[in-house]
Parts: C-alpha cells; sequence; structure tokens
C-alpha cells in the first residue's frame, strides 16, 4: 500500500506517529507495502513493550528474543538495536507519553532483493489504554477458549500470524472477561491468548513446561526468578483445564498486564489472591528498579 491509497469508506485512521523503515510517519502515510511479506503472508516477529516513567521494562531482553527468532527463521538482518532503541525514545517524545506501550514489529521484507532487507516499525500508546479492568482492580477474570489449540513449531515464536489468538481474544471480550486460556483438544492448559498461566496449588505456583511450545514470555521468566527469591515453591508441569479450575489460584503474566491476579474463571471464584498479589507487588518493584 502507499499513502495514496484509498481506504474502506467511514474508515477512520489512527493519527499517532509510527517510526517505519527509518521514517516517522502518521495516518494515511503509515503504509507497509503489499509485497512486503509481513503485509502478504503474516510473516513477521513482534515485540510488545510497556513504558513506565519513559523506561521501557526488559528492552534489551526483548530484543534479544527477536533477534534470535529472525535468526532461527530466516529473516534478513532486522535494524540495529540502537537505531530501535533511538527510534522508541523520538516516538515517546513526540508522543509525549511517559507511561505507554510500544509495539516493535519486524518482517520479512520485500523478497527479490540482493540482500533482502527486513522492514520494520514502532508504535506507541497510551499505557491506561492497554490495560485489562481486572488488571486495574488485581481482579481479573479468564474463560477457557472453546476452540482447541495447538502452538505448533512456531508456538514459541512472538509471530505476526495470530489468528487463532485473536479469536480467543474475541471469545473474551464476547463473555466479558479479560482474558481467553488456550487448551488442547484433550484439555491441557497451555497459555492464555495475550499471556502465560500460573495456577497455585498448596503454597506452590504452577505453570505450563516451555517444552510444550508455548511462547516464552518475559514477565513468565521474571516471575519464576522472583518465587526464587521469594522462597515460594515454583515449577513447570503439565497441567488440566480440571487443574485449573480446582487451584487455590491462578494469575496471568505478560509484559503489558504484568502480574494479574484472576478473581475467577469459566465464572468459578478462587478462594485466594494471595501468592498473586504478593509476586504482582514484587514484580511492580522491581520493574521500577526497587528491590523484590
Amino acid at each position: 500500500m502507499s499513502a495514496s491509497t484509498s481506504h474502506p469508506r467511514g474508515v477512520r485512521l489512527p493519527q499517532r506517529r509510527v517510526w517505519i523503515n527509518g521514517t516517522i510517519v502518521s495516518g494515511a502515510e503509515a503504509a507497509l507495502s503489499l509485497f512486503d511479506r509481513g503485509a502478504r503472508d503474516g510473516e513477521g516477529l513482534l515485540e510488545t513493550v510497556r513504558i513506565n516513567a519513559g523506561v521501557p521494562h526488559l528492552w534489551e531482553r526483548h530484543l534479544e528474543r527477536l533477534v534470535l527468532s529472525a535468526a532461527e527463521l530466516g529473516f534478513p538482518v532486522p535494524v540495529s538495536p540502537t537505531s530501535l532503541s533511538d527510534a522508541l525514545g523520538e516516538l515517546l517524545a513526540l508522543e509525549k507519553l511517559s507511561d505507554a506501550v510500544a509495539r516493535l514489529t519486524v518482517t520479512r521484507g520485500v523478497p527479490g532483493g540482493r540482500p533482502t532487507r527486513a522492514g520494520a516499525w514502532i508504535e506507541v500508546e497510551p499505557l491506561a489504554g492497554r490495560l485489562w479492568s481486572g488488571t486495574r482492580s488485581g481482579a481479573a477474570t479468564a474463560i477457557v477458549s472453546r476452540t482447541p489449540f495447538e502452538p505448533g513449531s512456531l508456538g514459541r515464536h512472538k509471530t505476526t500470524s495470530r489468528m487463532a489468538y485473536s479469536l480467543a481474544r474475541e471469545e473474551a471480550r464476547a463473555a466479558r472477561a479479560d482474558e481467553a486460556l488456550l487448551c488442547s483438544a484433550s484439555g491441557e492448559l497451555l497459555e492464555g491468548a495475550v499471556s502465560n498461566v500460573f495456577v497455585v496449588r498448596g503454597g506452590e505456583v504452577l505453570t505450563p513446561p516451555l517444552a510444550r511450545g508455548i511462547l516464552p514470555g518475559l514477565a513468565r521468566a521474571t516471575v519464576l526468578v522472583l518465587c526464587s527469591n521469594l522462597q515460594i515453591p515454583a515449577s513447570e508441569r503439565f497441567l488440566s483445564v480440571r487443574d485449573l479450575l480446582a487451584a487455590d489460584e491462578a494469575f496471568l503474566t505478560s509484559s503489558v498486564q504484568e502480574v494479574a491476579p484472576l478473581a475467577s474463571a469459566e465464572g468459578r471464584a478462587f478462594p485466594s489472591r494471595e501468592v498473586g498479589l504478593r509476586l504482582r507487588d514484587a514484580f511492580r518493584r522491581s520493574a521500577s528498579g526497587g528491590n523484590a
């Protein structure tokens, strides 16, 4: 698409600024060529980064995950981390945002060039608009998606091919829940549409194993470190929906929501949120540079 391309009647494009392939544009100018494999075939990778008081949390680890996935999946060399950091800082300044969410996307670019160059863009938006109501209250809600899910060989990479996850999110919205949990056809609990899932049973924190092909969430990894620091027993375990619904408590993690204790899942109220709230507070202290 080009800046002159018409859009469907009645469509109002966001006017916020976007950094795309080295240039900051907005509105209709924020366009990606239909010949780019990211637009044409969904061949892209993304990272969603939370910015607290102007500081992107775990920025280096987000870039590391992006670069490793790009290398493993045969992407052209992405834009340098320095350029991406500078672009993010410029966008935040132009949009006058301190607490925000940034999305960094890298595509496989337009084929046929020698060398093929990766496409890239960054967009930012206010954090408040991205937080679940349950994140704000400390009492999130979830449903179990009715569509069986398998991560497949690409599940551990954060790709832009997100139809299965988006449809699950629509289920959650229709049920007025914050998140939809994804399970296999046999009832194995895997992950959330945009989160990792934890249950607490007998004082022990349990989460599905990465060996199952789920996304290795950075917030997930942080929580496991915090559990060790706080001497809370934690381990990876194959879990079922039945395990979830019989748990003492459960919580979700993501880079945007951080730690979101669940008040209920499938309409079933959990007896406690104590461990989840403790980890949420420790996570917040860690993210702000304090001691966990």
